[in-house]
């Protein structure tokens, strides 16, 4: 009996050649486009879960009063860790204090390479559950050992056993590899440690010294801890919230102004709810997950719809086939076990289409994604939602030609006395309705996107990005001969400037309290960033003099002057600020000479935070601002660069980065979202349409009779485009006027995740209701034109 229905429900596809190719390929993209989503989704929230202790490490968090509001920052001071563990050890299994993760070069004979890699208590073996290749895990107990990632083995020493043998570290430091672990996964927090030195390590080393001043005040490592078995984290996080705070106000500390005030962050979280605001945990990408989710299920819904809104009509012509089949003695269960087994023959053949979709999709969809995800056949979830989605889709879509058509009474059919109500279309009208709404709801939000996106990028940034390179200086070799290094670019011509700062100009290393000014409020814990930079700065990267001066070395007392910028002024109240004396509590007084515009070296979409600039008076500077010469190509302006630099340090591979490549990237996130919600959009109405077309040519088949009548009578072909295209295009205007109010809601929600933000356009709403109405009329009109021209000899003639 099943081979039976199977073969009938073939025939009838090959019969309604048209329509079927319409519901496999329009169901298909819909799965496709789901299962895309899906396994980024997928991906998204399984970051952080392929460690064994995954659900007891935690970070220690801070969440600070500084300027008038609660900043939560992930940086610990150095005393942090021993406190934990003489304090509150029952609490723990692991403790452990790490270096941020940064490149460093690692050399090995003539052979050298920069890889991300941290500096880490012994735990970290443990906690992280690491695969030991080769080696001891133990091995970390020795400061002068290194453990290497299985890639970074392989990319210095090739098929070379690498235990025992020695490299350095940034040219400083000698360190023996005593194990080889297996790369750690690339969607976790700790997919870029390519290496683990011990801490110890880092503890002797000169240049880090500075660090381990002023312990509980600065803030330059972080702390992981692992929970005991039976401990509850948002106990422990109540019993450690004081700590810091105590400790500081214990040791009369400046920096108890503060208010710290502890916190553990589950590692579940630290990816997908990373944003804080004002101390409380606002999110983070977590909002990408459900808003790409809801994406993936209304364009499922929009096959769905289209499958649906077909397969009810196409079975209204089915009737005298109900009839015929329940005369000659057909019962009501086979013929819904019928109408339901072509339902879903045609699910599951969009089905094994998606699938190839999909594979076919993958590599460029990773691309834009920026992710490394596979289609997961080896997962029975995965599968078993396939087959669950397949089910329910064609049930649902069958349920109506089955439970319907199949209870009609022969007798009526077979006398030509049975007629489909006028209301039998209302369904399919509310489910076009519900498409175009959820297309132009995503077209809206598409658009918003990109026009946020570009709002930032036409913000002023206070400096000049182009030709300007920066330099980060991963040994002090050049820092040593900085001045020759210098006299060298510029007599070259390659260049026009060279100067020295803390940090690149798109980032921000340092924030630094502690200052007194006329004015002050005693109630602010003030924070400014920090940048010590050499005196030709300014020129190298060309920003804003508003007020005052730049720094000049023939000026002696620019040693302790500060060039602040427009946002420092404004928080500090200051009416005329050239000439006003700041006191850096611990550093001296020093004199504004100048006032710079603000520079925008941290997030894009936020407003400039307080900065002061300073000539630097004890530590090295690790950034090198290069400003290419515009009269001579890139090119040629970097083998000259690159060959100076190989003069003072052979041996060191020259890291350099255009800072306009930097800044874009600043945008990197919000652009691959606005890329693929638009793609995800064209997709949606790519498959809205298809439906429309679908149902443009069965409402013209419907009534090619009428058509001829209305040609007899006199009707011109653009009447007759008008009759047949009017009900789609009140439709469509249902749809704008209903999804204009919702997506202005969302995307205004949206938007105010970003203090730096646009504002919603009319002009959005404008275009995207034309560009419905004509696409809703390119797709319909086809079929009209083409049942309008059809001669009425043809169309009357009778069956």
């Amino acid at each position: 009996m099943i081979r039976n229905y199977l073969k009938i429900a073939k025939r009838n596809l090959i019969k309604n050649k048209f329509s079927s190719l319409i519901n496999i390929s329009g169901l298909a993209v819909g799965m496709a486009v789901a299962m895309l989503i899906g396994l980024w989704i997928w991906d998204e929230v399984s970051f952080d879960t392929n460690f064994k202790n995954q659900d007891r490490i935690a970070k220690v968090m801070d969440n600070a009063w500084v300027n008038n509001e609660i900043e939560t920052d992930g940086g610990s001071a150095l005393p942090l860790a021993p406190a934990l563990r003489s304090n509150f050890g029952e609490y723990f299994k692991h403790v452990i204090i790490t270096s941020w993760t940064n490149n460093h070069l690692l050399t090995y004979g003539e052979r050298s390479v920069t890889q991300q890699g941290n500096y880490m208590e012994p735990a970290v073996t443990d906690m992280l559950s690491l695969k030991i290749l080769k080696g001891a895990a133990s091995s970390l107990n020795d400061p002068t050992s290194i453990l290497l990632s299985q890639s970074t083995a392989k990319a210095i020493f090739g098929n070379t056993d690498p235990i025992n043998k020695m490299i350095r570290i940034d040219k400083e430091t000698n360190a023996k590899v005593t194990g080889i672990y297996e790369d750690l996964p690339v969607n976790s927090s700790f997919g870029n440690l390519f290496f683990i030195a011990p801490w110890q390590m880092l503890a002797i080393q000169e240049k880090y010294a500075t660090r381990f001043n002023n312990p509980w005040g600065a803030s330059w490592f972080q702390t992981y801890v692992q929970l005991a078995d039976g401990a509850d984290i948002n106990l422990v996080s109540a019993k450690i919230k004081n700590l810091k705070l105590n400790a500081l106000t214990s040791t009369h500390n400046s920096d108890a102004r503060y208010k710290s005030q502890l916190f553990l962050q589950p590692m579940s979280r630290w990816y997908l709810y990373g944003e804080f605001k004002n101390g409380i945990n606002v999110g983070g990408r977590i909002q990408y997950v459900w808003m790409f989710g809801i994406i993936g299920l209304f364009v499922l819904l929009l096959a769905c719809i289209n499958f649906m809104n077909l397969s009810t009509a196409r079975s209204e012509k089915r009737a005298k086939e109900v009839g015929i089949r329940k005369a000659i003695g057909s019962v009501r269960s086979q013929l819904i076990a019928q109408f339901f087994s072509e339902s879903l023959l045609i699910v599951f053949l969009a089905f094994l289409l998606s699938l190839l979709l999909v594979q076919l999709c993958l590599p460029g969809f990773n691309h834009l994604a920026d992710k490394k995800i596979s289609i997961l056949w080896g997962n029975p979830l995965f599968w078993a939602l396939g087959v669950i989605f397949s089910l329910f889709t064609g049930l649902v879509a069958g349920s109506y030609p089955a439970l319907y058509l199949s209870s009609f009474r022969p007798v009526k059919v077979l006398k030509g006395t049975f007629k489909v109500g006028r209301l039998a279309a209302v369904p399919r009208k509310v489910l076009v309705v519900v498409q175009f709404t959820v297309s132009v709801v995503l077209i809206i939000g598409t658009i918003v996107v990109f026009q946020q996106i570009q709002f930032a990028k036409n913000r002023p940034i206070g400096y000049s990005r182009n030709n300007l390179i920066n330099v980060h200086l991963q040994t002090d070799d050049i820092n040593k001969q900085y001045q020759s290094l210098k006299n060298d670019l510029l007599a070259s011509r390659a260049v026009t400037g060279v100067s020295e700062s803390e940090s690149p100009v798109t980032a921000v290393y340092i924030n630094n309290g502690g200052f007194n000014w006329n004015g002050k409020d005693p109630g602010v814990q003030e924070q400014f960033v920090s940048m010590a930079v050499t005196s030709d700065f300014g020129k190298t990267v060309g920003w804003k003099i508003t007020e005052g001066r730049d720094f000049d070395p023939t000026y002696l007392s620019d040693s302790s002057g500060f060039i602040v910028n427009e946002a420092a002024v404004k928080f500090m109240g200051l009416k005329h600020p050239v000439g006003e004396t700041i006191e850096w509590i611990g550093n001296g007084k020093f004199k504004i000479i100048g006032v710079v515009k603000n520079m925008v070296n941290r997030s894009v979409y936020e407003t400039a935070q307080q900065t002061f600039f300073y000539l630097p008076r004890w530590q090295h500077l690790s950034n090198i601002n290069i400003k290419i010469n515009p009269l001579m190509s890139a090119h040629d302006a970097l083998l000259k660069i690159t060959a100076i630099f190989k003069k003072y340090d052979p041996s060191t591979p020259l890291n350099y980065q255009f800072i306009d490549e930097e800044y874009a990237k600043k945008f990197e996130d919000e652009e691959r979202i606005g890329t693929l919600a638009s793609c995800f959009a064209a997709l949606a109405i790519f498959i809205s349409c298809l439906g429309l077309f679908g149902m443009a040519s069965f409402m013209a088949e419907q009534r090619i009779k009428e058509i001829g009548v209305r040609k007899v009578l006199g009707a011109s072909v653009f009447n007759l485009w008008r009759l047949l295209s009017t009900d789609f295009i009140r439709l469509i205007i249902i749809s704008l006027l209903i999804a204009s109010p919702v997506a202005w809601y969302l995307m205004h929600n949206w938007l105010q995740h970003y203090e730096y933000r646009s504002t919603i356009s009319g002009w959005v709403f404008v275009l995207t209701g034309l560009a419905a109405v004509i696409i809703t009329l390119l797709t319909i009109s086809f079929q009209s034109i083409k049942a309008a021209l059809v001669s009425p000899v043809k169309s009357l003639r009778s069956e």
